[in-house]
């Protein structure tokens, strides 16, 4: 890769991530539009470290409080914090069990810009209508443990690409009746466990394979991935009220179309 697609897919990942409108769907759409190079995996390390720093600065105080109500609740004294600490543990096992699952399929078959296309749009449509149609009256604290199990769920779908997991998370806890701001909040700390988890897998990976990537641009990546993710995190949460879901709604469809007149 050049500086230039360093420095776009970095952002462009810090951005989406978090974001209802599919990481992974931006990350292989420039090699399959523009013919840029695969980024590889010393890169993928890279940027999920980025997003990951960023998401757990962000929500500093509720990823300390949460950790210390975890391991209260390992000694047997229970709080509020260790109760969601285990809703996020058990969110995170479907789509972790998917993953070793399904993933090589998914590798195989599923990453292709038809596929891209047809799940942008579809679940653009799931988002409206659960924004739309949900009652928006629940919080974080309301959650017992089926409902954080079918988020989990919606979650493990997301291995598709251009499903977007924030997106779907998103979608489940909206249908499920909670505020946009908790939908959001629990997406975001559900994403933490799994983030690390990919992280930590493409990191193995790529220990056994070797890697001969210029570490300064892989850097770069952590630095530009952090930075625009954090960013987005903050404008988001902080907008999510007043837009709502729809301008995301919009773009998707839009992407989702664009995408089936350059393929078609």
């Amino acid at each position: 890769m050049d500086w230039f697609q360093v420095i776009a897919l970095s952002v462009i990942q810090g951005l989406t991530e978090f974001l209802p409108i599919s990481s992974s769907a931006h990350l292989i759409l420039p090699s399959q539009i523009l013919g840029w190079p695969d980024q590889g995996l010393a890169f993928d390390v890279a940027v999920h470290v980025g997003t990951l720093l960023a998401v757990i600065l962000y929500f500093r105080r509720d990823v300390a409080q949460l950790t210390v109500g975890w391991g209260k609740s390992m000694a047997g004294i229970k709080s509020d914090e260790g109760r969601i600490a285990w809703l996020i543990i058990l969110g995170t096992l479907p789509a972790g069990i998917s993953g070793l699952v399904f993933g090589d399929y998914i590798e195989e078959n599923l990453r292709s810009g038809l596929v891209i296309a047809t799940t942008t749009i579809i679940f653009a449509l799931a988002l409206w209508w659960a924004d739309k149609s949900g009652s928006r009256t629940k919080e974080i604290a309301q959650m017992g443990w089926q409902i954080a199990l079918v988020i989990g769920v919606s979650q493990a779908i997301a291995l598709i690409p251009g499903t977007s997991r924030s997106g779907i998370t998103m979608t489940a806890a909206l249908l499920l009746g909670f505020t946009r701001e908790s939908s959001a909040k629990f997406s975001f700390l559900l994403s933490i466990p799994l983030i690390a988890a990919a992280g930590m897998l493409k990191t193995k990976e790529l220990m056994e394979t070797g890697t001969d990537a210029q570490w300064v641009m892989v850097s770069a990546g952590v630095v530009m991935s952090f930075l625009s993710a954090y960013a987005c995190i903050h404008f988001f949460l902080n907008f999510l009220e007043r837009l709502g879901f729809f301008p995301y709604v919009i773009y998707r469809l839009l992407l989702g179309v664009c995408l089936f007149a350059i393929l078609l």
